[in-house]
Protein backbone atom coordinates (compact mmCIF):
# COMPACT_ATOMS: atom_id res chain seq x y z
CA UNK A 1 0.00 0.00 0.00
CA UNK A 2 3.21 2.40 0.22
CA UNK A 3 1.87 3.69 -3.38
CA UNK A 4 1.36 7.15 -4.69
CA UNK A 5 -1.75 6.41 -5.48
CA UNK A 6 -2.30 4.90 -2.21
CA UNK A 7 -1.23 8.05 -0.43
CA UNK A 8 -2.98 9.98 -2.57
CA UNK A 9 -6.03 8.44 -1.66
CA UNK A 10 -5.42 8.39 2.11
CA UNK A 11 -4.74 12.11 2.11
CA UNK A 12 -8.01 12.64 0.18
CA UNK A 13 -9.63 10.66 3.18
CA UNK A 14 -7.97 11.51 6.05
CA UNK A 15 -8.27 15.84 4.96
CA UNK A 16 -12.23 14.44 4.51
CA UNK A 17 -12.50 13.59 7.67
CA UNK A 18 -10.59 16.20 9.32
CA UNK A 19 -14.14 18.70 9.99
CA UNK A 20 -15.19 18.07 12.95
CA UNK A 21 -19.07 18.20 11.43
CA UNK A 22 -18.29 15.74 9.01
CA UNK A 23 -16.70 13.54 11.40
CA UNK A 24 -20.38 13.86 12.95
CA UNK A 25 -22.19 12.53 9.73
CA UNK A 26 -19.44 9.78 9.39
CA UNK A 27 -20.61 8.88 12.85
CA UNK A 28 -24.47 8.97 12.33
CA UNK A 29 -23.84 7.27 8.90
CA UNK A 30 -22.51 4.01 11.17
CA UNK A 31 -25.79 2.91 12.11
CA UNK A 32 -27.00 2.70 8.35
CA UNK A 33 -28.21 4.93 5.86
CA UNK A 34 -29.59 8.18 6.08
CA UNK A 35 -31.59 10.26 4.30
CA UNK A 36 -30.55 14.10 4.39
CA UNK A 37 -33.68 14.92 6.23
CA UNK A 38 -32.49 12.69 9.14
CA UNK A 39 -28.77 14.51 9.41
CA UNK A 40 -30.11 17.52 9.91
CA UNK A 41 -32.39 16.31 12.94
CA UNK A 42 -29.66 14.37 14.12
CA UNK A 43 -26.96 17.22 13.43
CA UNK A 44 -28.89 20.72 13.78
CA UNK A 45 -26.95 21.87 10.71
CA UNK A 46 -28.84 23.61 7.65
CA UNK A 47 -29.47 21.54 4.76
CA UNK A 48 -27.02 23.63 2.92
CA UNK A 49 -24.53 23.16 5.63
CA UNK A 50 -25.49 19.30 5.44
CA UNK A 51 -25.23 19.09 1.82
CA UNK A 52 -21.43 20.97 1.17
CA UNK A 53 -20.33 18.06 3.82
CA UNK A 54 -22.15 15.57 2.09
CA UNK A 55 -20.54 16.72 -1.21
CA UNK A 56 -16.62 16.34 0.19
CA UNK A 57 -17.46 13.25 1.58
CA UNK A 58 -19.31 11.24 -1.21
CA UNK A 59 -16.04 13.15 -3.49
CA UNK A 60 -13.38 11.54 -0.96
CA UNK A 61 -14.80 8.48 -1.35
CA UNK A 62 -16.22 7.81 2.17
CA UNK A 63 -19.85 7.55 1.29
CA UNK A 64 -22.00 6.83 -1.36
CA UNK A 65 -25.91 7.69 -2.10
CA UNK A 66 -28.67 6.69 -3.98
CA UNK A 67 -31.86 8.94 -4.88
CA UNK A 68 -35.55 7.24 -3.77
CA UNK A 69 -37.87 9.55 -5.31
CA UNK A 70 -37.41 12.97 -4.14
CA UNK A 71 -35.26 11.71 -1.72
CA UNK A 72 -31.03 10.96 -1.24
CA UNK A 73 -29.82 8.49 0.82
CA UNK A 74 -26.16 8.28 1.95
CA UNK A 75 -23.97 5.02 3.29
CA UNK A 76 -20.47 4.53 3.84
CA UNK A 77 -18.61 3.28 1.59
CA UNK A 78 -17.10 0.29 3.90
CA UNK A 79 -14.27 -0.37 1.15
CA UNK A 80 -13.01 3.59 1.42
CA UNK A 81 -12.65 2.52 5.17
CA UNK A 82 -10.92 -0.55 5.05
CA UNK A 83 -8.66 0.62 2.03
CA UNK A 84 -8.11 3.96 5.10
CA UNK A 85 -7.10 1.24 7.57
CA UNK A 86 -5.12 -1.17 5.61
CA UNK A 87 -2.86 2.14 4.83
CA UNK A 88 -2.53 2.91 8.70
CA UNK A 89 -1.34 -0.68 9.10
CA UNK A 90 1.00 -0.37 6.21
CA UNK A 91 2.30 2.97 7.71
CA UNK A 92 2.59 0.78 11.35
CA UNK A 93 3.99 -1.97 10.08
CA UNK A 94 6.69 0.06 7.94
CA UNK A 95 7.78 2.24 11.39
CA UNK A 96 8.65 -0.67 13.48
CA UNK A 97 10.48 -2.08 10.55
CA UNK A 98 12.68 0.87 10.38
CA UNK A 99 13.62 0.85 14.35
CA UNK A 100 12.97 2.69 16.96
CA UNK A 101 13.00 5.77 15.12
CA UNK A 102 9.15 6.51 14.94
CA UNK A 103 8.62 6.10 18.42
CA UNK A 104 11.55 8.55 19.33
CA UNK A 105 9.79 11.22 17.30
CA UNK A 106 6.18 10.42 18.44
Amino acid sequence: MGSVVAQSQARDLLKALADPLRLQIIESLSSGEKCVCDLIQEIGLAQSKISFHLKVLKESGLITDRQSGRWVYYKLDIGALTELQLWLKQLTQDCQKSSASCENNA
